[in-house]
């Protein structure tokens, strides 16, 4: 159902009528209860205690099981400061095993928090301090690393206030955590993906809108059934079963976050979900993007950005309106989306948009690169490696000699002679034949929204990049799936096949090619790294520990192995690292090449 409710605080306030109508609004669009919802809980300090426990919450009035962190979802606000030690004690009074991995931080790797990769876990009933020098500031957070418990409300955030005087100048600031809530059980979504992985998909193109030319024609929807693909897969779990959430309330308990007009405000805003990638904007006010995972970025100002599973963005806006506005959170199959009130005084709501009209997956997402005949978005390096053509140097493509002409789309993406070292069974059903470097693009369905998107080429490190050595080597990784058996990996490697770590050595630089051969987005994490995302800014490259490589596409970050240990490196959706998208990245040192 889709209903323009942009003005529908008004009509809800107009009597019994609209009060009936309002059980059939979209949740973004229900009526808003009054008044300030509690900001989240800070701990601070030397010695911090964290407590994890089976409790309930309530989103927009209905109760589900849960798991939080003393008391609260998402758990405390963690304020440390650069130079100190920060001494965590964490307390696990479930019934099972559990963890704390603090994402996004430069530790020890015995403190990173990984079960089987860095320690142990935290036993039922038991403690674990954790211990480590603070090294950073900026904008992070914490969540398990044990089974599904995230997806449940096990996280939290983590601001680190720098030592000396902070560049970003602000007067207020606020935290916000984006996630997702399902009243179905993890387990239970995991098992819905696994019989079918399209379960979650209500968005499905319909007989009618086909034979009407709706979204797609026809014959090129014949052409993606032919491939057993469907444009419309965009999220494995959406709105059918989520609810966004800002904070942890949901779109009726109205989050707000109070300004005084004219003030610069902060807003530290951590993608915390389990699976959703949010599209973030506030209509009425431009954004300028300062920090990005916890790293000051060059002021950008731009209109909306999307943010992936585990990244972090901080941004200045500047009200000088005595009024309200909604902070938006869509999700990227526009399926539903969080919101929030940004306003003077509490109560106040302000007018929510509709929902966008639903992307829909092209040739590209596909892996069929630019089917025009070039890359427009193919940058130096990657001309030079051979993962893309530059658009002014292409030569007309033959789509018929591909069997993308009249005889239809029928070009094998099994061709594995293009990545030699992908594991060649079932688990992977696609090898992308002409993935293209799409870190300049804004994100599926933001290419023509009207005004402007941030891409990962708009950021400039504000400081000088820590290494700037030319890489010693390149390593291609192949982000492969069988989408219609919810089966992911690297390299068609799953983490339960119990292969060799991937072995770098202490101080090597080195370029990583991260090759999407799915049709899924995937924000890929590094653990106890940061790395550079090579966009053509020289030494004032973006670092970052999270990356969304877009459907089809390339991204390519060089590395600094500078972290003895072993580091668990996954995708960032939930289901698809607990489906296998995950490795060992194991630093060892020089002394032990041979």
């Amino acid at each position: 159902m889709r209903i323009d409710r942009r003005h529908f605080i008004g009509a809800a306030a107009g009597g019994g009528a609209a009060a009936a109508l309002s059980a059939w609004f979209p949740a973004w669009a229900q009526p808003v209860s009054a008044g300030l919802k509690a900001q989240l809980p800070t701990v601070s300090g030397e010695d911090i205690t964290l407590r994890i426990a089976r409790q309930t919450m309530r989103v927009d009035g209905k109760i589900s099981r849960a798991i939080g962190i003393n008391g609260t979802i998402p758990g405390p606000l963690i304020r440390l400061k650069e130079g100190q030690t920060a001494r965590l004690r964490v307390v696990n009074d479930l019934d099972e095993d559990s963890s704390i991995h603090w994402h996004g931080l430069i530790l020890p790797f015995h403190m990173d928090g990984v079960p089987g990769v860095s320690f142990p876990g935290i036993k039922p009933r038991s403690t674990f301090v954790y211990e480590f020098p603070v090294v950073q500031s900026g904008t992070y957070w914490y969540h398990s690393h044990s089974g599904l418990q995230e997806q449940l409300g096990h996280y939290g955030p983590i601001v680190i206030d720098p030592a000396g005087a902070d560049p970003i100048g602000h007067d207020r600031e606020h935290v916000i955590v984006l996630s997702d809530h399902s009243q179905l059980a993890p387990e239970e979504i995991f098992r819905k993906l696994k019989v079918n992985p399209g379960h979650f998909n209500m968005q499905r193109q319909t007989l009618s809108g086909l034979l009407a030319g709706e979204d797609q024609p026809l014959n090129e929807r014949i052409e993606w059934g032919a491939m057993r693909m469907d444009p419309t897969d965009i999220a494995d779990v959406n709105g059918s079963t989520y609810q966004f959430l800002v904070n942890g309330h949901g779109p009726r308990d109205n989050w707000t976050a109070l300004f005084a007009p004219g003030e610069r405000v902060r807003l530290r805003i951590i993608n915390a979900s389990a699976m959703s990638i949010f599209n973030v904007r506030i209509p009425g006010l431009r954004l300028t993007v300062v920090q990005a995972d916890g790293l000051n970025v060059v002021p950008t100002e731009i209109d909306e950005f999307q943010i992936g599973v585990a990244e972090t963005y901080d941004v200045v806006v500047t009200p000088t309106e005595d009024r309200a506005y909604t902070i938006v959170a869509e999700v990227n199959d526009r399926s539903g989306m969080a919101r929030a009130t940004l306003a003077p005084r509490a109560g106040m709501v302000a007018p929510v948009p509709a929902l966008r009209a639903r992307p829909l997956a092209t040739m590209k997402d596909m892996g069929m690169g630019d089917m025009s005949g070039g890359d427009a978005t193919c940058a130096p390096e990657h001309a030079a490696m051979g993962h893309c053509t530059p658009a002014d140097a292409a030569p007309a493509t033959d789509h018929a000699a591909m069997g993308h002409g009249a005889g239809g789309m029928r070009h094998s993406m099994r061709d594995f002679s293009v990545a030699p070292q992908v594991k060649r069974d079932p688990s992977v059903q696609t090898i992308s034949p002409m993935p293209v470097d799409r870190m300049g693009e804004p994100g599926q369905g933001l290419e023509d929204v009207g005004h402007q998107v941030l891409t990962y080429h708009d950021l400039v490190a504000l400081d000088r990049n820590p290494d700037v050595r030319a890489p010693g080597r390149s390593l291609d990784i192949h982000l492969t799936g069988n989408m219609e058996r919810f089966m992911w990996s690297f390299d068609g490697v799953k983490m339960s096949d119990h292969h060799e770590p991937i072995p770098f050595i202490e101080g090597e630089r080195v370029r990583v090619n991260l090759i999407n051969d799915s049709m899924m987005s995937h924000p890929i994490h590094l653990h106890g790294h940061f790395f550079e995302l090579v966009t053509g800014k020289g030494d004032r490259a973006p670092r970052k520990h999270t990356v969304i490589v877009q459907p089809g596409g390339i991204a390519t970050f060089d590395f600094t192995a500078d972290a003895l240990g072993d580091w668990a490196f996954h995708c960032h959706l939930l289901y698809h690292m607990h489906a296998g998208m995950m490795r060992v990245v194991s630093v060892r040192p020089r002394g032990d090449a041979a």
